[in-house]
């Protein structure tokens, strides 16, 4: 005997059938909607002059203010602080 399994996605807002998984992240957290082509283009319409402003990230989330180099510097030097620091 065989049997034949169908999955329908369908989206998030308003039910309608045919929808596909969209991935986002908003200020540290990611998201992830099933969205139809309709409810897409709202999501991408909406988002279209934050993400024209703003600046691609490297994938990861791994900013570069030099802080992660810093550290590794400490720990290399066996110090596990800054050169810098005061301490008491």
């Amino acid at each position: 005997m065989s049997k034949s399994v169908s999955v329908i996605v369908t989206d998030d807002l308003d039910g309608s059938e045919n929808a596909e998984t969209v991935s986002f992240s908003f200020d540290g957290a990611a998201y992830e909607i099933d969205l139809a082509k309709a409810n897409r283009a709202k999501l991408e319409k909406a988002l279209a002059p934050f993400i024209g402003a703003g600046r691609p990230v490297p994938r990861g989330g791994a900013r570069r203010d030099g802080r992660r180099d810093a550290r590794r510097g400490r720990r290399r030097d066996g110090s596990g602080r800054s050169a810098g620091r005061r301490l008491g």
